[in-house]
């Protein structure tokens, strides 16, 4: 068909160079125009367009373009809501071909995406590829931008002190699928985690919660109900099955409009979400600020988190919640008080030593803010996923376990080396973090140190002492006992990752602790 009609096109062309030869000026002027305009609008890509990437189960995941065309040249940006937009590099259209390159983050956790597409009339075929994953193909088409503009703001309730709902007396332990599965989870991967999480023994060490993170949402019905996806043919099964295996379910949402990956939030339908989830028989929501911040400012984020707690409660059903806002407004201050079980104290983590460390041991000021039912939460496990050693991951679940913070495991439960299991389910390390007196670690040590020593105080009278190394080169590191009040006491102490009593003797104890690595103890003592 494109061939016939360039084949009109070029006869056009000629008849009308016959027909201007034959005529005046101004009538070859008139001939020619609708002929220049129609091509000058096919080629010109100037404005904004609304692209829309099937995501594989039913629904289209959004991205707004802003582009400006000179020649060959492309400039713009990209959208994804009025206060989050990236600029366009290297951006060309060549002979109908499209191309351009956006770069998400910052350094050095930068994401490159290309963009190569085909432009035909007032539609745009794009394919967008990253590194290592499998392209995404979506269409491209002219709009209005008032369709980024996000819904009527609904005024946030006046503050109030939700009760305490009574759960998570220690610090939540399961398993979330964000780390390993992101977008790609669905019903299979979760029947398989909570078989793999029983059939491993994680389930016996303690881990309970099987938890969905973003990409499980559909469309809301004619009510103004939640739908699951095509990954999710029906969440009342799949909470069912995962009950049946003796374990609990969590699920994923935001008071925004839109989830971070942009499925559908619950702005103005929190009660009636809240319904949804206890209908299905789930046992612990994660609550992700997102697109929230198009409609409420920072401030405004107690009173939002509030009402969920109170929609929560309302719904009769013991539901675990987990408020994830990046430690924006100090939510260690205030999350007790909108019944939050935990609350994320930072940006996201990823399977690095730099970004775990830094995370980790940069959560001692506000370790105090725990209490029991309430819990800083750094994030999730990375431990399993292979972006760091053995003994780095030892130092991960050692730092977790002694700021009391959630144990969720972000790895494939089902092909995890005996390593990592081991690493996950050492029960003396556990133990520590399980503690039932829910009482803070304290950092010993200078701050800068890349000796470091971490202590916490354990139900029993015992302390939980941590050695870690943050250098590059195995060294030793030492704790005085008079540093944490055991002068003139008769000291025992016992490696938790060796399984085994060491020997003390003197005022300190020392340990060569490999690079990155860490040695935790705990520590008994008698007067003498």
């Amino acid at each position: 068909m494109k061939r016939l009609q360039n084949i009109s096109r070029t006869r056009l062309l000629f008849m009308s160079t016959l027909f201007c030869a034959a005529s005046s000026l101004i009538l070859c002027s008139v001939a020619f125009a609708p002929l220049a305009a129609a091509q000058t609008a096919q080629t010109n890509i100037t404005g904004f367009w609304i692209l829309k990437t099937p995501t594989g189960d039913g629904n289209f995941r959004e991205m707004f373009l802003d582009l400006k065309q000179d020649g060959e040249n492309v400039t713009g940006k990209v959208m994804f809501g009025p206060r989050r937009e990236i600029p366009i590099s290297d951006g060309t259209l060549r002979n109908g071909a499209l191309h351009f390159i956006v770069t998400f983050g910052r350094p050095p956790q930068t994401r490159v995406v290309t963009y190569d597409g085909t432009v035909e009339g007032d539609k745009i075929s794009l394919t967008s590829t990253f590194p290592g994953r499998e392209p995404l193909k979506g269409i491209a088409e002219r709009g209005d931008p008032k369709v980024m503009q996000p819904p009527a703001r609904i005024p946030p309730p006046a503050l109030h002190d939700v009760p305490d709902n009574g759960l998570a007396r220690t610090p939540p332990m399961g398993w979330n699928s964000w780390n390993k599965f992101a977008g790609k989870v669905n019903d299979a991967d979760v029947r398989g985690m909570a078989d793999a999480m029983v059939s491993s023994g994680m389930k016996d060490a303690g881990y309970v919660y099987i938890n969905i993170d973003d990409t499980w949402e559909g469309p809301r019905d004619a009510s103004g109900n939640i739908t699951s996806n095509l990954k999710f043919p029906d969440m009342k099964a799949l909470a069912d099955y995962v009950h049946s295996k003796g374990l609990k379910i969590g699920i994923y949402s935001s008071p925004g409009p839109k989830t971070c990956a942009g499925y559908e939030g619950s702005y103005g339908h929190e009660q009636q979400d809240a319904n949804t989830y206890a209908a299905w028989g789930f046992d612990y929501l994660k609550y992700d600020w997102c697109s929230a911040d198009q409609i409420y400012k920072n401030e405004d984020m107690q009173a939002v988190y509030q009402k969920m707690g109170d929609a929560l409660l309302k719904t009769g059903r013991p539901i675990v919640f987990s408020l994830c806002q990046y430690g924006e407004e100090k939510v260690w201050t205030w999350g007790a008080k909108v019944s939050g079980n935990l609350w994320r104290t930072t940006g996201d983590i990823n399977d690095t030593w730099k970004r775990m460390a830094d995370i980790g041991f940069n959560q001692f000021d506000i370790a105090p803010y725990i209490r029991v039912g309430h819990w800083n939460d750094p994030d999730m496990l990375e431990i399993g996923n292979g972006g760091m050693t053995n003994d780095e991951y030892k130092t991960h679940m050692s730092l977790w376990s002694l700021l009391a913070a959630p144990l969720l495991a972000g790895n494939d439960l089902r092909t995890m080396s005996a390593e990592t299991k081991e690493i996950l389910t050492n029960g003396e390390v556990i133990a520590i973090d399980q503690d039932p007196d829910g009482k803070f670690a304290k950092r010993i040590s200078d701050a800068a140190a890349t000796a470091v020593v971490v202590t916490r105080p354990l139900h029993d009278g015992s302390l939980a002492v941590g050695l870690f190394n943050r250098d590059d080169q195995a060294q030793a590191v030492t704790v005085k006992w008079s540093d944490i009040g055991l002068t003139g006491k008769t000291i025992r102490a016992r490696d938790l990752w060796k399984h085994a009593d060491v020997p003390t003797s003197g005022d300190s104890y020392t340990a060569t602790v490999p690079a990155h690595g860490a040695v935790l103890l705990k520590v008994t003592s008698a007067q003498q």
